[in-house]
């Protein structure tokens, strides 16, 4: 998600400073990408290979990959 794209920034920003980020996503929400560039310096390059209108009350991203985790892991029980 977009929330988890800045957890990982803020990570990479503990070990220094970066001259250039680079966030690559095979699908995104445009409301995800409007938060990650909101919290990324305007120089960062965001790669997109599909984005989707809407997400879910839980965030998911529709239509989206579908449930990624169950089609990689199988179902949750």
């Amino acid at each position: 998600t977009g929330q988890s794209m800045i957890l990982a920034y803020k990570a990479i920003l503990e070990k220094g400073s970066p001259s250039h980020i680079h966030v690559v996503a095979a699908v995104a929400s445009t409301q995800g990408i409007e938060y990650v560039k909101s919290h990324l310096p305007e120089n960062a390059t965001i790669w997109v290979g599909a984005i989707d209108e809407e997400l879910t009350v839980q965030s998911y991203i529709v239509p989206g990959l579908g449930d990624a985790g169950d089609l990689a892991f199988g179902v949750k029980e």
